[in-house]
This record gives C-alpha cells, sequence and structure tokens, in this order.
C-alpha cells in the first residue's frame, strides 16, 4: 500500500473515484474540479493510495483562508473529500490519506485540519472519530431564493 499526490496521469483513476463519492455531480464538472486543483498546488492537495496496482483510494485537501467552523486558527487544511473504493475498505487505506493530509498540513505551517460530513452520513462520522477527529458543531443551512 503506497500513498502519494496525485499528477495530471492519474485523472482518470481520480475520477472514476470521485463519480463514485459524488455521483450527483455531472462528470463534466468533476473533470474542470480536478483540473482546477492540479493547477493551484499551493491551494490543493490530492492523494491517491495504490495497491495491487489499482487506485484505492483518494483524499482531497485545500488551504481555506477563510473562517472555518469550529477552528481557532486561520489558515486552515481541510479535507473536501475522501473515499476509499468498498473492496479496500476497513485496511487503513483512510487512515494512511488522512496521515498524508496532515503531512502536508504541517509542511505549510499550518496547525489544524478540519473536515464536514452530511448529518445523516454517520458512517463518514464514525470514520472521522476513528481517524482521531473531534465534533465541533452540528450546523444546517438555509437558502431563500430572491
Amino acid at each position: 500500500m503506497k500513498v502519494r499526490r496525485a499528477s495530471v496521469d492519474d485523472l482518470a483513476a481520480w475520477g472514476r473515484l470521485r463519480l463514485q463519492l459524488w455521483p450527483e455531480i455531472s462528470p463534466d464538472e468533476l473533470v474542470d474540479e480536478q483540473a482546477a486543483m492540479q493547477e493551484a498546488p499551493d491551494q490543493f492537495a490530492v492523494f491517491l493510495c495504490e495497491e495491487d496496482g489499482s487506485v484505492s483510494g483518494f483524499a482531497e485537501a485545500s488551504l481555506r483562508q477563510d473562517y472555518v467552523n469550529g477552528c481557532e486558527t486561520s489558515p486552515v487544511v481541510f479535507l473536501e473529500g475522501i473515499f476509499v473504493a468498498p473492496e479496500y475498505r476497513r485496511r487503513g487505506v483512510a487512515r494512511r490519506l488522512v496521515a498524508a493530509v496532515e503531512d502536508w498540513a504541517r509542511e505549510i505551517g499550518v496547525r489544524e485540519l478540519a473536515s464536514d460530513a452530511e448529518l445523516a452520513n454517520t458512517i463518514s462520522h464514525l470514520m472521522h472519530r476513528h481517524l482521531g477527529f473531534e465534533e465541533t458543531e452540528r450546523v444546517v443551512y438555509f437558502r431563500k431564493e430572491l
């Protein structure tokens, strides 16, 4: 099992996993996001885990300068997305991916790593707790069309 930073050569394998995590987003939009992340390596870091010649998971992180709920410092590295293919789960892939994100955060001088999960995604809540995250607050967002 090897974790490394994603490159342009990884777009297809990384993209297939992104489609599984975010099936409601159009493939074109996901590809555009990938391109934007690859063009801003100081702002975004993407890590892939490889096993037996296959990409088993990914973690996407960003450097956020704005206020991040529950955090005390700024900037903060934010875990924007993490996904492990079902057949590779419960083998330490997520732990290794998050460790790579933590290492990146330390390298750039950041002291806090933040993340979020939808209220109903209790599996993600458990994963976050298992990886050492602590819940800071629960928020419900509202919208009003004008």
